[in-house]
């Protein structure tokens, strides 16, 4: 019998075939992290589930975040307890289940003269953050003084360093988390499908009862039966709510986050730090592979939600706050070579900045039935499942006698995990290198290769062997693009570029190599006319262009 975390395939057509012809558990609407997590909990309880999606998966909030399944350090200040201890127990969870995609990474805290983090409180906060997030062994913090400081991290600024605090995070690919989440659901007897918005609500005697779905690939439109509809949409879940006349009390307030990608050499920190900015606010800077980048902003957003930009005004903010706290790095705008602006979906709070807005998840039911999350952490993503789907089960009990198992997602590896630990990630990678460097690949390329697929790596390996050519890199894309297709729901270039490699965010140059090879491939594979394949090259053209080139407004 095949395991949770084996090959699960995402076939969209057999998908549409059973969403517009069976009956289901429970609809969830949004294919982010949070609705991913609940079709997990759900189908892994026994309830048939189905998951529609407007756009791709993971295309809004939940492939723009700061890609770190990290505790919240901030939320100590606000005296958010609550918060820190559940985010940051479930790190250690969320690394066990895909510990290849779920990277520890050591977070370095400067302390400096007149910042927002004085040494005795930080030590104090830091061993808080022990206890509330139950970290244990070699990822305990540590205080390091000045001279120490230094020598992790040499680009800190000498003149006003007064030591650091040590602490251990983790990294993700967000949009990569969220589709083995999907994927793994489909282990369950989910059912999934990007590209399919809902229009409106069906309602039985009051209640709603099913959705009226228009497909964006097939240009058809259809309703799914379902028994409960959880509203699951990030940033869109008010138009929801709206939609089926219940947005009455509490709303979301959208904040926007910006981040800002550099080559390595530009930004060469040793290791992840958090890091003062002058108006009080804190930041990141990250090494990831070839680059660096840095985030995020937080400001109040009230414009079109499906085309969030990073401004000028953006860019020259963070990069400012860079060479503030790295006096040797002289970063400017040019040095740019991506970025992405994404959405909170937080609860309004009265009088409140962006900044300051609770990070809390809430669930509102409507006297309709539908259940609706806003709010809320990537970290925290499971927790808000587990949540969502109680209050299901005991509505199944309640209306129809029927008792649900307890939730055990903390024990389910996601597609891709065959790993007992990350060490066995590291030989593993250090195995895949082995088997490429011969064809000219470096050790980069086997840590992109696993890092994002984990062991579903040896299926890309299959399809990459079986390809011909003379351009070893190119035959390796293709391969991924094949295996995308065929177990991923990738429908347009733009899923494979963003959100199914990351390439647009960590590797751009290689989508400039590669569009011309990919639209070919897109072009044979779903038979596609010259002018849809125009459409792909302009969209991608445009990508690449807004989330790069700032050297003019707009």
């Amino acid at each position: 019998m095949k395991q949770p975390h084996e090959f699960s395939t995402l076939e969209r057509s057999k998908m549409v075939a059973k969403l517009s012809g069976e009956h289901f558990d429970l609809l969830v609407i949004g294919g982010g992290i949070t609705g991913a997590g609940i079709a997990l909990d759900a189908a892994s309880r026994g309830l048939k589930v189905a998951l529609l999606e407007k756009n791709d998966f993971a295309s809004g909030t939940s492939s723009k975040s700061t890609k770190l399944i990290h505790g919240g350090l901030r939320y100590l200040k606000q005296f958010d307890f609550w918060l820190v201890k559940e985010v940051g127990s479930e790190r250690a969870i969320v690394h066990h289940l895909a510990p290849h995609l779920v990277l520890p990474e050591k977070m370095l805290l400067p302390l400096i003269e007149h910042g927002s983090y004085g040494k005795w409180l930080t030590s104090i906060g830091l061993k808080v953050y022990d206890i509330l997030a139950q970290v244990s062994g070699e990822d305990k913090r540590k205080m390091l003084e000045k001279k120490e400081a230094l020598k992790l991290e040499p680009l800190l600024p000498k003149k006003i360093l007064k030591g650091a605090g040590y602490y251990a995070e983790y990294r993700t690919d967000d949009a990569r988390l969220t589709l083995e989440n999907i994927k793994t659901s489909l282990f369950y007897g989910a059912t999934a499908v990007n590209y399919t918005e809902v229009t409106n609500f069906v309602y039985e005697e009051d209640k709603v009862t099913g959705l009226h779905v228009k497909d964006h690939i097939l240009n058809t439109e259809f309703t799914v039966k379902g028994s409960y509809v959880v509203n699951a949409a990030g940033p869109w879940v008010d138009e929801l709510r709206g939609l089926n006349n219940s947005k009455k009390g509490k709303h979301l307030q959208l904040t926007k986050g910006v981040h800002l990608v550099f080559p390595y050499e530009k930004l060469p920190v040793q290791q992840s730090v958090y890091f003062d900015i002058p108006d009080g606010r804190m930041m990141f800077a990250i090494p990831r592979g070839k680059i660096t980048y840095i985030g995020t902003t937080d400001t109040k957003y009230d414009e079109d939600k499906d085309h969030v930009k990073t401004e000028i005004a953006d860019a020259i903010y963070l990069i400012s706050a860079v060479n503030n706290m790295f006096p040797t790095i002289n970063l400017e705008l040019e040095d740019v070579i991506s970025s992405w602006a994404g959405l909170r979906p937080l609860i309004y709070e009265e009088g409140k900045s962006a900044s300051e807005l609770s990070r809390k998840d809430e669930i509102f039911t409507s006297e309709t039935g539908l259940i609706s999350i806003a709010g809320g952490k990537l970290t925290g993503y499971r927790k808000m499942a587990e949540r969502v789907v109680n209050l299901v089960a005991k509505k199944m009990e309640e209306d129809h006698h029927r008792t649900l198992k307890e939730c055990t997602t903390e024990k389910i590896p996601l597609c891709g995990n065959d790993f007992k630990s990350y060490k066995q990630v590291k030989k593993y990678i250090s195995k895949v290198y082995k088997r490429i460097e011969a064809d000219g690949f470096s050790k980069y390329d086997a840590w992109y290769l696993v890092t994002n697929y984990g062991k579903q790596t040896e299926n890309i390996l299959e399809i990459y062997a079986q390809e011909n050519g003379d351009d070893q890199q190119l035959r390796m894309v293709l391969a991924e693009l094949k295996f995308g297709v065929q177990h991923e729901m990738v429908h347009t270039p733009m899923d494979f570029f963003i959100r199914r490699t990351g390439r647009l965010y960590f590797d751009i140059e290689s989508v400039k190599e590669f569009i011309e090879p990919v639209l070919a491939e897109f072009k044979i594979i779903f038979k596609l006319g010259d002018e849809v394949v125009e459409a792909y090259r302009a969209q991608l053209l445009a990508d690449i262009k807004e989330h790069s080139d700032f050297s003019v407004e707009g």
